[in-house]
């Protein structure tokens, strides 16, 4: 019901216009894709092209879950270019590089691409742009994955929104441009390109050891996946999950209440103005979705938050936004930093997130919030180990997501939870999975427990544990620090930097954010 069913109507193709190149980014789908729009609507013979990019993210290149996903997101987008009467042409190194080699290698004409808003894309991109068009090629980037350019969005005094309530009061009320179909064909090209590798080449999936079954039986990457799983989210699963129990079910992580659909927006397979638009029109047909609709429209809007504070502050991946916590005194111990990792904490709300983490390649948000609260304040670990280990294992790393997630739950970030709301790792388990559902799942070996024993096995009757088959320290771990002295300690840490919180100041736009933009 939310899909548009008439094509793109294109420029008749001329094979004797110079060749157009669709540079594909975060991107990765047909439709509601402007350049491509663009590339089609000139005439003549479209190159698409991915370029697998190791060098210019630096410490940012993708993830191994992220790999993993962008393979089968390739190959998906390969597969709808085809049906197309094209195909994806796979190119690797620095990206403006590749790209400016490829524009030369072909004689093109024009090319195309959406802007990506991390900080490490933005002089890349700006030189590029100049240097194509010093070669006389056209040369052209669009907004293809926020509804607002971040640089556009100004509180009432012009300066920069550092909450998000406001924030969010004020692109809620502007007109978002419906999304367009995608292209009925794609004329190809069908000379010979230089470095051209096949999708095996990239080397993006895991080999030794090939540790991705779990993902595999997850998700189905591709712009068909994200519309199957966000009818799949409006139609709900009969006990209490979709987007009628959006309100209250996007809490409990026992339920199928979320989108899940964070990595295809990740991955582009689906654009922040089509959900916006399908939410909308299901709104519309069904009054009693309006509320819980805008929910989650007020999700996509925390998404967009993100975007803005990095557009604003780039260097939130890696630098507390709150300047005073430069001085916290952070504890990295390298074995409770481990035992996180791997779901061995003595915590089973905690430990079942890791392990959802481990083996899906996701986690639910609530419980994110969780076992992010639970390494930052019981363990008093710095956030950014935190973020490093979400880069390499979510499928959803999104670089401005991940990182203002991370500072929100440390406290160092803009809008934050504040240091000294440390989350309860024993009551939020009953409270959100209150019947033990999802820790049963995730954590299979206390599956035998009754649901106190189960939340608490530390303090559980021992002929209980017994009966359940569980032995602290042997089948299942001892918690590796206690909550209360945990909570004790990480208020005192606190309170050596307590003091009015210092955000820092925006950066100032500077000449190459600007050739970025146009």
């Amino acid at each position: 019901m939310h899909r548009v069913s008439r094509p793109l109507t294109t420029a008749a193709s001329n094979p004797n216009q110079p060749v157009s190149i669709l540079w594909f980014r975060h991107d990765l789908r047909l439709a509601d894709n402007p350049a491509l729009n663009a590339a089609v609507e000139r005439g003549g013979p479209v190159v698409c092209a991915y370029v697998l990019d190791d060098e210019t993210p630096g410490p940012w290149a993708l993830g191994g879950a992220s790999r993993w996903w962008l393979h089968q997101g390739l190959a998906a987008l390969n597969a709808d270019l085809e049906k197309r009467g094209s195909g994806l042409v796979l190119l690797r190194g620095k990206a403006d590089g590749v790209i400016a080699d490829l524009a030369d290698q072909l004689g093109a004409g024009a090319v195309f691409w959406n802007r990506s808003y991390a900080p490490y894309d933005r002089e890349p991109d700006a030189g590029l742009k100049t240097t194509l068009k010093d070669q006389g090629i056209e040369a052209k980037s669009f907004n293809g994955n926020l509804i607002s350019e971040p640089v556009a969005v100004r509180n009432k005094s012009g300066g920069v929104f550092k909450v998000f309530t406001p924030y969010w009061k004020t692109i809620s009320l502007h007109s978002v441009s419906q999304p367009t179909p995608a292209p009925a064909q794609i004329p190809a090209f069908n000379g010979p390109i230089r470095d051209a590798l096949t999708l095996d080449a990239l080397n993006l999936l895991p080999t030794a050891p090939d540790w991705s079954a779990g993902l595999a039986a997850t998700w189905t990457p591709g712009e068909a996946g994200a519309q199957a799983r966000f009818d799949a989210f409006i139609a709900g699963d009969g006990r209490g999950g979709g987007l009628g129990n959006y309100n209250e079910g996007r809490n409990r992580p026992d339920l199928e209440a979320c989108s899940r659909l964070s990595p295809f927006l990740k991955f582009g397979h689906v654009s922040p103005r089509q959900l916006w638009h399908w939410t909308l029109q299901v709104m519309s047909t069904t009054p009693q979705l309006e509320n819980p609709g805008w929910a989650f429209l007020r999700e996509i809007g925390w998404r967009e938050f993100s975007y803005y504070l990095l557009h604003h502050f780039p260097t939130l991946p890696s630098h507390n936004w709150k300047a005073d916590f430069d001085r916290f005194p952070w504890d990295e111990n390298a074995d409770g930093y481990a035992a996180w990792c791997k779901g061995q904490t003595g915590y089973p709300m905690v430990d079942a997130g890791m392990r959802q983490l481990w083996q899906t390649g996701w986690m639910h948000n609530r419980v994110r919030m969780i076992t992010g609260s639970f390494l930052v304040k019981h363990q008093l670990q710095p956030w950014q180990k935190g973020e490093r280990w979400f880069w390499d294992t979510l499928v959803d790393a999104d670089i401005a997501s991940n990182s203002a997630g991370w500072q929100w739950v440390a406290g160092s970030g803009a809008d934050a939870s504040p240091f000294f709301r440390v989350f309860n790792p024993i009551t939020q388990g009953p409270k959100f999975d209150p019947d033990a559902k999802y820790i049963r799942h995730f954590v299979p070996e206390l599956a035998k427990l009754d649901d106190k024993s189960l939340f608490e096995p530390w303090n559980a009757d021992p002929l209980l544990m017994q009966a359940g088959g569980v032995t602290l320290g042997k089948t299942y771990p001892r918690p590796i620090v206690d909550h209360a002295t945990a909570r004790a300690r990480a208020l005192a840490a606190y309170s050596t930097i307590k003091k009015p919180a210092t955000p820092p100041s925006s950066s100032p736009t500077s000449q190459a954010e600007k050739a970025h933009a146009a």
